[in-house]
C-alpha cells in the first residue's frame, strides 16, 4: 500500500503527468498553480492581484478535499514574471493567512508556460491525520 494519496477538487485529466496535490504522511505539496477556473481559462489575464486570489481559492478547494484549508500551508514559492504589483499580493496572502503566514519563496522568471500568467505559486502544506 503506497503512503502517496492523490489529492483534487474535482475531476483531473488524465492526461496530466502531475497531480494538483500530492499527499505524503501529513504532509500535502500543491504543484505550481495559475489562475485559471475549472475549464483551464486564464481568469485575469495580466492582473497579477486576480491571479493570486483565483490561485489561493484553488488552493483553499485542494485542503478542504483534504480535510484542511489555506491555514494549514506551511511554505509558498512564488514564481512571478514583472514585480509590477507584486506587492499588492499580500493583501491577497491575508485574505486567505488568517492564523499566521508560512514562509515564502519570490523567484522572478522569464516567463510561465501558461499564454497571460503573471504568477504561479506552489505550496506545502501540513494536515494531522
Amino acid at each position: 500500500m503506497s503512503d502517496r494519496e492523490v489529492i483534487t477538487a474535482g475531476e483531473w485529466p488524465a492526461k496530466y503527468t502531475f497531480v494538483p496535490a500530492l499527499r505524503v504522511g501529513d504532509t500535502i505539496h500543491i504543484s505550481g498553480t495559475t489562475g485559471t477556473d475549472e475549464n483551464g481559462t486564464l481568469t485575469a489575464p495580466g492582473d497579477m492581484v486576480e491571479q493570486t486570489r483565483q490561485i489561493f481559492r484553488k488552493f483553499d478547494a485542494l485542503l478542504k478535499a483534504a480535510g484542511g484549508s489555506c491555514d494549514d500551508i506551511v511554505s509558498t514559492v512564488d514564481y512571478v514574471t514583472t514585480t509590477r504589483d507584486y506587492s499588492k499580493t499580500a493583501a491577497v496572502r491575508r485574505e486567505f493567512f488568517r492564523n499566521g503566514f508560512p514562509t515564502a519563496t519570490g523567484v522572478i522568471v522569464a516567463g510561465l508556460l501558461r499564454p497571460g500568467a503573471v504568477i504561479e505559486i506552489s505550496a506545502v502544506a501540513v494536515l494531522k491525520r
